[in-house]
């Protein structure tokens, strides 16, 4: 497949054209005209770039991109190798940001959704959903669910809330600040992937548990789906890449 028509399916799949975000969404910077292996992953870190010349990619696709608005315009040290590695291997690198996170099938929002079996009601923000659990469960065994469905510890705090979760918002990624906003909505928990310092006494203060699974691993789903999507639609060779990443 052409690499401006793998960018095209995409972004018509993500509603791309209907989404502002801080970073360019598609093909960021363009390599081989014909991509044959695709390594996908949530960032465009170094070592992805090496797994797709290990697996002999040439094209990567990912949900934490290049050019951001604040990022430095120097191309120095680490952005420096990192843009050798790609230009000089012919590698398309592709990016999708908040059009993966919001995104009504494919998205991390969804996918954390359906890993935890809560029936969506509706929007707080585009990117900060809310619902129900599949029923009402202690807080300890959700923290425990959430430790086995995620592989991964989460920062558990729940000092003054209640004993039992039902109502429940969330946001993938860096999505604490928004944890006010969900309250209103008469939460009883709220679930992202960072989280603040000041957040601990905002949770404590409103009375709702509060949740952190690492921004890394609330965001690695959506990319996942992508991958599948892609190769069971139009049979290309997609590998995830699972890069290990504790925050």
């Amino acid at each position: 497949m052409e690499n401006f028509i793998l960018e095209k399916i995409i972004n018509k799949k993500l509603f791309n054209n209907y989404n502002k975000d801080i970073v360019p969404n598609g093909l960021q910077i363009e390599g081989d005209k014909i991509v044959k292996k695709i390594i996908t992953g949530v960032s465009a870190c170094q070592d992805l770039l090496n797994s797709a010349l290990y697996y002999k990619a040439n094209a990567i696709i990912v949900h934490h991109g290049y050019f951001w608005e604040k990022e430095s315009k120097y191309i120095q040290n680490v952005q420096r190798n990192r843009l050798k590695t790609i230009l000089s291997n012919n590698i398309n690198l592709y990016s999708w940001h908040m059009p993966l996170d919001i995104h009504p099938e494919l998205g991390n929002n969804i996918q954390i959704a359906k890993k935890l079996n809560i029936s969506i009601k509706g929007e707080i923000l585009p990117y900060v959903l809310w619902g129900f659990l599949e029923h009402k469960i202690n807080a300890f065994d959700f923290a425990n669910k959430i430790e086995k469905v995620f592989k991964k510890k989460p920062i558990h705090f729940y000092k003054n809330a209640p004993d039992y979760i039902n109502r429940i918002a969330w946001c993938s990624g860096r999505g604490q600040n928004f944890i006010k906003q969900a309250y209103k909505f008469g939460i009883d928990a709220f679930l992202t992937g960072e989280i603040s310092e000041e957040t601990i006494y905002i949770a404590k203060e409103l009375g709702v548990h509060f949740f952190s699974i690492g921004h890394y691993c609330s965001e690695k789903y959506g990319i996942k789906s992508l991958g599948k999507w892609l190769h069971k639609t139009y049979n290309l060779d997609v590998m995830f890449i699972d890069v290990y990443n504790p925050a």
